[in-house]
């Protein structure tokens, strides 16, 4: 637009009869003064004041010119163009440092980055300050706010509208997996997690949440796949969240992400239907073997006592006979000894004894016929067995 086109509008706008308009800036509503030089970033060909956002561009040369007139305008008149400039280009300073105030709300970390790299973090909440850009930037993260991601299943969110129930959308890829039995089992986990270094879980990993999630994947199909089938939909549940936890905390501390995961809940745990019978035949298997197990230990746990109750009689009794031998044998001895002394003191008195002892001994259990061939008869004297008589009584 030309300088006589802009004069003739603005002689044609009844509301532009004061020449001592001073707004630098200019607007919309035909109120610009005397050749349009009050705006200081000049008029657009479109009539805006956009400074250089119309259809042709002005240059750097031309948009200083227009904001020395339009300053030179509102200015005193003792005061030359350039120190207008240096007032310019001081306020755009001021304006420029004043956009480094910035203010942590509770639970946030302010990650300031100096020409990209990591210069400091604000943990103090409240007003605080960085150099504007491009010196430095700020990047506020919530490391207070605790984060939950699914693995196994997709939440299906309705909108505000529809007021629905929640629902979820298993997904096999990660939910299906393989057990130290070989059998497969259908698990949906949540982990629960939260930044405890804001400046690591910005730099250290790309992808945060996506990396997490393969971490946690792979922890789970570690412990998934070192357990049974059996402990995992029943009584194991606590001890493979503690154990999948652990891991997921160790790796990812290991690769410096600043993530601390709060906790690992198993949502669902069931046998997949594609084996759910065959599943169900093992189980009625092992039942019948564990039943069949209990009959035979209680079969054991009787009679072991009585087996180790006899053994205990055998032991006492050959322990007893054993004494007893001993003490026989060693009574015959000295009983040997005793005679033997006597023998040397007398030997033919202990012969006649010993042979006395001996007869009775053998003629103690024999049919006794005795004969005297003193007397006047046939020498058969009458033998009365007095011992027989008195027994019969």
């Amino acid at each position: 637009m030309s300088k006589d086109d802009d004069n003739g509008r603005k002689n044609k706008n009844p509301q532009n009869k004061n020449p001592q308009n001073k707004n630098p800036w200019g607007n919309n509503d035909n109120k610009a003064s005397k050749k349009g030089r009050n705006n200081p970033w000049g008029s657009s060909p479109s009539g805006g004041n956009g400074g250089g956002r119309g259809n042709e561009p002005q240059d750097l040369d031309e948009l200083i010119k227009n904001a020395q007139e339009g300053l030179r305008d509102i200015l005193p008149n003792n005061m030359n163009g350039g120190l207008a400039v240096i007032l310019l280009i001081l306020a755009m300073i001021v304006l420029w440092l004043a956009s480094g105030f910035h203010i942590i709300n509770p639970g946030q970390y302010g990650v300031i980055q100096r020409f990209g790299a990591w210069e400091r973090t604000q943990t103090d909440e409240g007003l605080g300050y960085h150099f504007p850009a491009p010196i430095e930037q700020i990047t506020k993260v919530n490391v207070t706010q605790q984060r939950s991601m699914s693995i196994g299943y997709t939440e299906n969110r309705p909108s505000r509208r529809s007021g629905m129930i929640i629902s979820k959308t298993g997904v096999q890829d990660e939910s299906l997996m393989l057990t130290a039995d070989r059998n497969i089992v259908d698990l949906e986990m949540t982990i629960q997690w939260d930044i405890k270094s804001a400046e690591d879980f910005l730099f250290q990993i790309k992808d945060q949440e996506n990396t997490i999630k393969k971490v946690s994947e792979s922890a789970i199909r570690e412990v998934v796949g070192q357990t049974e089938m059996f402990p995992i939909i029943t009584t194991g549940r606590v001890l493979i969240e503690s154990t999948v936890k652990e891991i997921i905390q160790a790796n990812l501390d290991e690769y410096n992400s600043g993530v601390n995961i709060k906790q690992v809940i198993i949502q669902k745990a069931e046998v997949h239907p594609d084996v759910q019978r065959a599943f169900q035949d093992v189980q009625s298997a092992n039942q019948d073997a564990e039943n069949t197990e209990n009959i035979a230990r209680a079969y054991r746990e009787e009679i072991l006592p009585v087996a180790r109750g006899q053994a205990t009689k055998l032991l006492q009794e050959a322990q007893a006979y054993k004494q007893s031998q001993i003490a026989k044998a060693t009574g015959d001895a000295e009983r040997f000894k005793s005679i033997h002394r006597a023998y040397l003191k007398g030997k033919d008195v202990t012969k006649e004894r010993l042979y006395i002892e001996t007869m009775e001994d053998v003629l103690g259990n024999a049919e006794k016929i005795i004969i005297d061939s003193k007397s006047g008869g046939q020498g058969v004297v009458p033998y009365l067995p007095l011992n027989q008589l008195s027994s019969k009584k």
